[in-house]
């Protein structure tokens, strides 16, 4: 894999969701005292870890300021802590040097706001034994502090290709026509994501054209309407699509058909039965934590 600028210096790539789990499982279990998971986002990352500590930490996401996580830190102490997507927290002076704190390597850490911010019952200073889980979708060694972060814990990339993504996805999702078109163009997917299947669902639900939009998220420009023809049940024949391409613009007849060629499967895979037959009762962008609470645990992957 090529070295990314979104990744720490030195990282553990992770190309599967059962090497995945083994990592939440340990953090879980106490075996790691940080963890920080890095990846694309709409993966599932952050529901890995979840199944895995089964609502047992402090989850912190979102635009989290030091002082809130601090307080947090306090409320929560000696629990689990995962920040995550508080990706700009380790640019802050303050973040970072509350992390460095919080994540020593010391069973007991000793963590510290030397402010008068502070009050209302909650001291300048108190133990710990939080073990702490940062997810990311992009980190940088911005600093000499950011990397004495990293080294104090496990830095790992997540990375699965798009088959590994679309195999766990038949573990949870439920219509077999939209998986299908999916796996029929995974091999022009750049980066996979799991929200895909449920975002064409709910244009299918629509009686929209749910199709064009499973495209339109993994290929662009001339490509992505060379595939659009070809996806377009109004045409009779390839011979009609070529005109319709060559009347838009987009190309002669041999653009079209190098085109098409790069849009054939280079291997076909094997067809998956989905597990599920029925979408829950509500489906939205956080569809992750809504499946778990619908389904349970979502399988090993």
């Amino acid at each position: 894999m090529t070295k990314s600028k979104n990744r720490p210096a030195a990282v553990v790539d992770v190309p599967t969701y059962g090497e995945l789990e083994q990592y939440a499982r340990a953090f879980a279990d106490g075996h790691l005292n940080l963890l920080i998971l890095c990846g694309d986002p709409g993966i599932g990352k952050s529901q890995c870890l979840r199944r895995a500590l089964n609502a047992q930490a402090c989850w912190i996401d979102g635009n989290a300021s030091a002082f809130g996580i601090y307080l947090q830190a306090h409320r929560y102490r000696n629990q689990p802590m995962v920040l995550d997507d508080v990706d700009g927290l380790y640019r802050d002076r303050q973040g970072i040097r509350l992390l460095k704190t919080l994540c020593q390597t010391d069973p007991v850490k000793t963590v510290s706001w030397q402010t008068a911010a502070t009050g209302g019952g909650i001291p300048m200073q108190f133990t710990t034994t939080s073990r702490v889980a940062i997810i990311a979708n992009q980190w940088h060694t911005l600093s000499a502090d950011v990397a004495a972060l990293e080294d104090r814990g496990h830095c790992l990339q997540f990375a699965p290709s798009a088959a590994e993504v679309h195999r766990h996805a038949a573990q949870w999702f439920w219509d077999q026509p939209v998986f299908d078109f999916v796996a029929a163009h995974l091999h022009v997917i750049q980066r996979h994501s799991l929200r895909t299947y449920v975002l064409a669902w709910e244009l299918k639900k629509a009686g929209m054209n749910w199709r064009q939009a499973v495209l339109s998220r993994c290929l662009k420009g001339t490509a992505l309407e060379v595939a659009k023809l070809k996806t377009n049940p109004s045409f009779q024949s390839e011979e009609d699509r070529v005109r319709a391409f060559v009347a838009a613009g987009l190309g002669c007849r041999a653009t079209y058909f190098n085109y098409a060629k790069k849009l054939q499967p280079h291997e076909s895979l094997p067809e998956i039965k989905l597990m599920q037959t029925s979408p829950p009762q509500e489906v939205h962008a956080d569809y992750l934590d809504l499946l778990v609470r619908r389904f349970g645990p979502l399988g090993n992957g």
